[in-house]
């Protein structure tokens, strides 16, 4: 199996496991009294299977999401010279009161 394949399928198990354990949290304690909404219905089962279900496949996302970022090279990279601007103040010109009225009328 190509190593691309292999880190995805294990970063998806890590995304899945997390998502058990962020619906497990949700449920004990009790967050907008969802245990109380899941255990009082008759389809709760298969509500905590759904909220499982799509958290894991963001989870797993953003699992692969960093992993394939993690990849790239640890050396900072070099050449370039830093710019250093200083700032130089402007005058403006204000307009008068009546003018500016006009325009804010239309």
């Amino acid at each position: 199996m190509p190593r691309l394949i292999r880190m995805y399928i294990t970063q998806v198990i890590a995304g899945f496991g997390l998502s058990a354990l962020f619906v497990g949290a949700l449920m004990w304690f009790n967050v907008a009294n969802l245990w109380h909404l899941v255990s009082g219905s008759d389809v709760g089962l298969v509500a905590v299977a759904m909220l499982w279900v799509f958290n894991g496949i963001v989870f797993a996302g953003v699992q692969f999401g960093i992993a394939i970022m993690r990849m790239g090279e640890d050396e900072p990279p070099a050449g370039g010279k830093r710019q250093v601007f200083q700032p130089v103040p402007v005058r403006v010109q204000a307009r008068d009161e009546k003018s500016a009225m006009r325009f804010i009328r239309r």
